[in-house]
């Protein structure tokens, strides 16, 4: 069993920050990408960064700036630290990690519940 479980989002003011933290847990071999993604009401769930497990990242062009997206290997965590913030911020935001469970199985993407960050104008 493989669980990831996200934390700090909430309500803020635009031009105000929030973190989001996500931690692994479970039978954990390796954790290859681990990342967010978000889903705002109506559209459909988008990349918003990610990181390797050799601390490469990626961001969409519309958080570039103003995210960003931190891991520690050692706990299996990722963090997202969210800074000018704007009302189309506003979204269920998703940890994601790319798991194997062992030395053989493939590697499997796992999601969390979603954390609802809003951002108010």
């Amino acid at each position: 069993q493989v669980q990831l479980v996200e934390s700090g989002g909430g309500l803020v003011q635009a031009g105000g920050s929030l973190r989001l933290s996500c931690a692994a847990s479970g039978s954990i071999f390796s954790i290859n990408d681990m990342g967010w993604y978000r889903q705002a009401p109506g559209k459909q769930r988008e990349l918003v960064a990610t990181i390797s497990s050799g601390g490469m990242s990626n961001y969409a062009d519309s958080v570039k700036g103003r995210f960003a997206i931190s891991r520690d290997n050692a706990k299996n965590t990722v963090d997202l630290q969210m800074n000018s913030l704007k009302s189309e911020d506003t979204a269920v935001y998703y940890c994601n990690a790319e798991i194997r469970r062992g030395p053989f199985p493939a590697v499997r993407q796992y999601w969390g519940q979603g954390t609802q960050v809003t951002v108010s104008s």
